[in-house]
């Protein structure tokens, strides 16, 4: 996907314009920055669930995703966001079978080639053996790589996923952003990740999105952005520094103390 000279916000007010950036098959992008300086809404607008004030987001195809209908862009961009989905009575099989409905008939009727990508997607994300369970009934952690497996289920292209860590602890954190990249790696999707877990996503994401309220997005591998002190530029704070310690970050608190990042 080409972006170009994109712009983001809501009515009038703008959040970020005049962004360019490229997504390709095979990578995992994290985008980082602080509160409220538009990853949920590039992600939106992104996948077409809200229009652009300005700018372009183009298909490899050529086909402009805001001129898309809605069963195109579901056939291209599957999109986690951080609402918790609560669904009574529905077997975790059947919620993965949602990603399929953008190919289904109006009956909504599963052919044996969409039974193939829901199997496919439980077994990628580890839940082949929970597929007869109560959705309601797993933790924070097993629901999540459900609703990965619904967007794999999808069978599109791009993946965009708003906080996909937001609700979990700390061993399922880095199990699903592994599990992302893995995804990405082995089956070539675009994966899109916005994400507050600075120390992880120095060490699972291919490229960094790194936001600035309102001064755009500046672009890099996660060694690169560090080196560069353009971490410390965007996430500058009184109370804190960043200091690079073998590719990572190590926070270094104004009493002296220090912990990673």
């Amino acid at each position: 996907m080409l972006i170009n000279q994109l712009t983001i916000g809501y009515g009038k007010e703008t959040v970020q314009q005049n962004l360019n950036l490229t997504i390709r098959g095979g990578e995992m992008v994290c985008v980082l920055g602080k509160n409220g300086c538009g990853k949920s809404t590039l992600l939106r607008t992104l996948a077409g669930l809200q229009p652009p004030l300005g700018g372009s987001c183009t298909m490899p195809d050529g086909r402009q995703v805001r001129e898309m209908t809605e069963r195109e862009k579901a056939q291209h961009v599957a999109i986690v966001l951080t609402e918790r989905l609560s669904v009574d009575k529905a077997m975790v099989e059947d919620v993965v079978a949602m990603g399929r409905y953008p190919y289904s008939d109006w009956l909504g009727v599963l052919t044996d080639s969409d039974k193939t990508q829901i199997d496919k997607a439980l077994n990628n994300t580890e839940m082949a053996h929970k597929r007869k369970s109560f959705f309601n009934e797993l933790s924070d952690g097993e629901k999540q790589r459900v609703l990965i497996a619904k967007a794999l289920a999808q069978q599109t292209p791009y993946i965009f996923l708003d906080e996909p860590t937001a609700h979990l602890d700390l061993p399922n954190r880095i199990k699903t952003l592994l599990l992302l990249r893995k995804l990405a790696q082995e089956e070539n999707k675009a994966v899109v990740i916005s994400t507050h877990e600075l120390d992880l996503a120095l060490q699972t994401a291919d490229i960094i999105w790194l936001m600035t309220p309102h001064q755009g997005i500046t672009i890099g591998t996660p060694e690169k952005l560090v080196e560069n002190g353009d971490f410390q530029r965007a996430f500058t704070d009184e109370h804190f520094t960043f200091v690079p310690t073998n590719g990572t970050l190590r926070i270094h608190i104004r009493d002296n103390r220090s912990i990673l990042s």
